[in-house]
């Protein structure tokens, strides 16, 4: 499971150091593309035939799926460290997240959000007093009482 956060600079070739920790995890191959609220996220490769296989069953009739697997699909990337275990962002995808130098990398589970560090104190700030009301609404009261 991907967790945690940690800062790294991008440097001017759109090159950024994954930790350790989440290289191994990632594995040798792995799929970067634009994310949501302006993050990119980074996916290992059986979660990203996952995912492809959960998108290829919506209706290419809706203009909402067609306009979703245009935006994810366009930005994706195949990737895969170099010796000193950094990434190489295309310029679309740093364009997308707005990275400048200060990075942010978070672990969510099944997947890595690259956030510009702007961006992350920003959606930080606004959601940390929210916290406990987004936890009532997304859980059960019942969870853990089996």
């Amino acid at each position: 499971m991907l967790m945690g956060e940690f800062h790294h600079n991008i440097d001017n070739k759109g090159r950024l150091t994954l930790p350790a920790k989440f290289r191994e995890e990632l594995g040798e191959n792995f799929i970067i593309t634009r994310g949501l609220e302006g993050c990119l996220f980074v996916y290992r490769m059986d979660e990203w035939e996952t995912i492809t296989k959960k998108l290829s069953k919506l209706p290419f009739t809706k203009e909402n799926a067609r306009s979703f697997m245009r935006f994810f699909y366009s930005g994706a990337t195949a990737a895969e460290f170099d010796k000193q275990g950094r990434i190489n962002i295309t310029s679309p995808l740093i364009s997308h997240a707005d990275l400048k130098k200060e990075c942010v990398i978070i672990g969510v589970g099944d997947r890595l959000e690259i956030w510009s560090e702007e961006r992350w104190n920003n959606f930080y700030d606004t959601n940390k007093d929210n916290l406990s009301d987004i936890a009532e609404t997304l859980f059960d009261s019942s969870i853990g009482e089996e």
